[in-house]
């Protein structure tokens, strides 16, 4: 099985900001698999395709307290997060539209993931990261806090459609069981 986690906040003032591409990955991913979001399990919207043997979540806990919503998931789903988990989000150390996927590391600066950490008392598990960084939050025209929570800025549309379609093609190559490392050599060099 495949569980995806798409972190970012719930409701409609967070819908669109930098801090939410998880969840757009999680929902572009959700239509190309033709599965709509009908759960609420584990503080979580949850779609589940059967047939690719693939849960879609979506934390409602807001994203500091991700780690208990992913906790429950990993707990009622049965999956290993060693091997079965993957959580999509939004990283500013990235440049905006990059991709990386890993299989281990710190949380960075991410509350979400530095929360999700601690839940599962393991870094070892793949995360699919999303940058974010523009030009002006590099130069210091904007904080972070601010940045995050800032609805994505027309000009950078394209450029983070393109990035969440490379997610989504990644997760579902994952999801038909490609291996991991050929996954990583497309992703990691966008």
């Amino acid at each position: 099985m495949l569980l995806v986690v798409g972190l970012g906040n719930p409701g409609a003032k967070y819908s669109h900001t930098y801090h939410n591409v998880g969840f757009n990955v999680a929902d572009e991913f959700a239509k190309r698999l033709n599965v709509k979001f009908s759960k609420n399990v584990c503080d979580a919207k949850v779609a589940e395709c059967k047939k690719a043997d693939v849960v879609i979540a979506k934390p409602q806990t807001y994203m500091n307290l991700s780690g208990e919503s992913v906790r429950k998931l990993v707990r009622a789903y049965g999956a290993d997060a060693e091997s079965e988990l993957i959580v999509c989000y939004d990283d500013v150390d990235l440049p905006l539209g990059k991709l990386r996927i890993r299989e281990d590391g710190s949380a960075g600066t991410h509350n979400g993931m530095r929360n999700i950490v601690a839940e599962l008392g393991t870094q070892n598990f793949l995360r699919l990261r999303v940058g974010t960084k523009t030009r002006e939050l590099a130069d210091g025209e904007i904080s972070l806090l601010d940045f995050v929570l800032s609805k994505i800025d027309y000009k950078y549309h394209e450029e983070m459609n393109s990035a969440i379609d490379g997610c989504v093609a990644a997760l579902a190559e994952l999801a038909n069981g490609a291996p991991l490392s050929r996954v990583q050599e497309k992703l990691n060099r966008r």
